[in-house]
């Protein structure tokens, strides 16, 4: 248990972040989950038009700190792909 109070005040700015993290996490999985299910539909003009919600949402979680530019860039990638594919 944190006994200074630099300590305290860490943890609670811990706990802060990591909630609004898990926030900006979810939201980020839910926008890919609507491209995922586009695709897995068939809908073409859908998982597009999904890909172009989820691909500022994706990337400000690479500002933010959620996400490494990298992996970001790779799930952009394979989904554009994907989406691209269907025909």
């Amino acid at each position: 248990m944190a006994n200074s109070p630099q300590a305290k005040k860490r943890a609670v700015q811990n706990a802060t972040r990591f909630a609004i993290n898990k926030a900006r996490r979810s939201r980020i999985r839910t926008h890919l989950r609507k491209v995922e299910e586009a695709i897995a539909s068939g809908d073409k003009e859908a998982a597009q038009a999904a890909l172009r919600a989820a691909q500022p949402e994706l990337m400000r979680g690479v500002t933010k700190g959620v996400f490494h530019k990298n992996t970001a860039s790779r799930k952009m990638s394979r989904l554009a792909s994907r989406v691209k594919a269907l025909d």
